[in-house]
């Protein structure tokens, strides 16, 4: 999909589905606080299909063009990348022990896998809408001239040896290296999107261009603040056994367990650049951050 200058249009009013967003998360977020017993593995999909539509109508609001109005097919491809994007952490989790979910054993093992993949498939939607968003803010918009990063040279390779490295020492101890996790994905498959000539967040940086780096930090973490504040009544739930920084909690997360929110946004990033890429550049410059 090509540039058509949609971000140069007119900002437009706050559209219908941006409505539907909105009501869906008021009454999915009551609910989901409120029903006793078993709701959230019925309740978390739908409460976050509203989130992702009510920032995907901020995004029209502020820049006259968001993910869904651009393509439909490419608002679903999202989601078909985002579930099995998440598989790829709970499988690192099964080493790290990280984080558990109470009331798994609840379901069969094909129930919890369909029930959560459904629910997993709203991450990258949400962090990407999100994105988008924040990238129509006007400070970010001063951002698009500030320092250069030097060219690539043996940088990328540096990156993708460490990324590997790290996951190496994550997998082979994972009290001291589990943070880790939120890192090394990105290390490894930013380079292989370089190399690829597939989008990158590194390469504006190279023009001096910050603003697609920015928008995907805060997209992450404006992301995990609503991940954890819905998570605190929820049932099934998850929780964190992370060692040596588990203190100040904010609802579940411990404190610091937030910076890991951006790194995290990175590696969502280079996962579906990575996968759009397989089959053709149709979405590679989709996303407008």
């Amino acid at each position: 999909m090509r540039e058509t200058g949609e971000d140069h249009a007119p900002a437009k009013r706050f559209p219908t589905h941006g409505h539907a967003g909105v009501v869906l998360v008021l009454l999915l977020w009551a609910l989901n606080w409120t029903l006793p017993g078993l709701r959230t593995h019925l309740l978390f999909f739908p409460l976050w299909l509203g989130y992702c539509l009510t920032v995907d109508g901020l995004a029209v609001a502020s820049r006259g063009s968001s993910l869904l109005t651009r393509s439909r097919a490419g608002y679903v491809s999202l989601f078909l990348v985002s579930a099995p994007a998440w598989w790829l952490f709970e499988a690192i989790n099964l080493r790290t022990h990280n984080w558990l979910y109470l009331g798994r054993e609840q379901f069969s093992d094909l129930e919890y896998f369909l029930l959560a993949s459904l629910s997993f498939s709203t991450v990258i939607p949400a962090v990407f809408g999100t994105a988008e968003w924040v990238r129509g803010w006007s400070w970010i918009e001063r951002l698009a001239s500030g320092p250069k990063l030097a060219g690539p040279g043996h940088r990328r390779a540096f990156m993708f040896v460490s990324g590997w490295l790290g996951l190496a020492l994550l997998l082979l101890w994972p009290r001291y290296f589990f943070p880790l996790v939120w890192v090394s994905i990105w290390l490894i498959l930013e380079p292989i999107n370089a190399w690829r000539g597939h989008p990158t967040l590194l390469g504006p940086l190279e023009r001096g261009d910050w603003r697609p780096l920015l928008s995907m930090a805060l997209g992450g973490l404006m992301c995990g603040f609503f991940w954890e504040l819905w998570n605190l009544h929820a049932y099934p739930k998850w929780t964190y056994r992370v060692p040596y920084v588990d203190f100040l909690r904010v609802f579940e997360m411990p404190l610091l367990g937030y910076l890991g929110y951006i790194p995290f946004a990175f590696e969502l990033y280079a996962l579906y650049h990575l996968v759009s890429g397989l089959g053709s550049d149709r979405y590679h410059d989709y996303l407008r951050v």
